[in-house]
């Protein structure tokens, strides 16, 4: 399995399925490639509407004819704009693809989508839970510190993909509390220097996770891990 970091919140995973979550390339100052990179994916993984998470995935999904998969607002919003391969799920929802198993886990964030000069309710915001290859990785999406992290913690979560960037979603101390709460083995920290708000310390956020006795990935944008 390969993980590719491409920016922001954005991963690509290459594996018995290619799987790329919240595709925000076009705009993404820490993106290395560009959206037409991205030749074979086969699923799309959206965690909530706002701009900087769905991003491409229109363009990607009509270009590869990839699946989407998102919660059941965002599906109707996608449906409307012409897309038909969507799979929709709800918060705690299961389902089991031809790669593995995704679990829709909550987040505590906003989700809207700007449509022209109109505000698009898009249902709930979230996370996942990707079982692929006998490993379990767990894409936060954009999340305060939750009590529902508790759920996570007998998961036995291989890789822990965390927001650390404040303002919009945790900051460094609520993650590090998160990385106590879940117990994963590897930390990856997203989310964070895309814009000057949400600036944060990510060697401050490897010595605390390092303090934990857990292991902290550095896996810059553009960087690949063989995992």
């Amino acid at each position: 399995m390969k993980i590719e970091n491409i920016g922001h919140s954005a991963f690509y995973i290459q594996s018995i399925k290619n799987i790329i979550i919240d595709p925000f390339i076009t705009g993404n100052t820490q993106a290395k490639k560009n959206k037409d990179d991205f030749e074979k994916i086969d699923y799309i993984l959206i965690t909530h509407g706002h701009d900087d998470h769905i991003g491409d995935s229109i363009y990607l999904a009509k270009k590869t004819n990839a699946k989407i998969i998102c919660n059941f607002e965002i599906a109707l919003y996608l449906q409307k704009v012409g897309l038909q391969n969507i799979h929709p799920m709800h918060i705690g929802g299961s389902y089991k693809f031809e790669f593995g198993k995704v679990k829709m886990t909550s987040a505590l964030h906003g989700s809207s989508i700007i449509d022209g000069n109109e505000i698009i309710y898009a249902g709930n915001p979230c996370g996942y839970l990707i079982e692929i290859e006998n490993k379990k990785i767990y894409h936060a999406g954009d999340t305060g510190l939750s009590m529902e992290m508790h759920l996570l913690k007998t998961e036995n979560i291989d890789i822990a993909l965390l927001p650390i960037g404040g303002n919009y979603v945790m900051d460094i101390d609520d993650a590090i509390k998160a990385v106590e709460i879940i117990n994963p083995k590897f930390v990856i920290p997203m989310h964070f220097n895309t814009w000057d708000i949400i600036r944060a310390d990510k060697n401050l956020f490897k010595s605390k996770v390092e303090s934990l006795g857990k292991k902290f990935l550095n896996l810059n944008p553009g960087e690949i891990l063989d995992f």
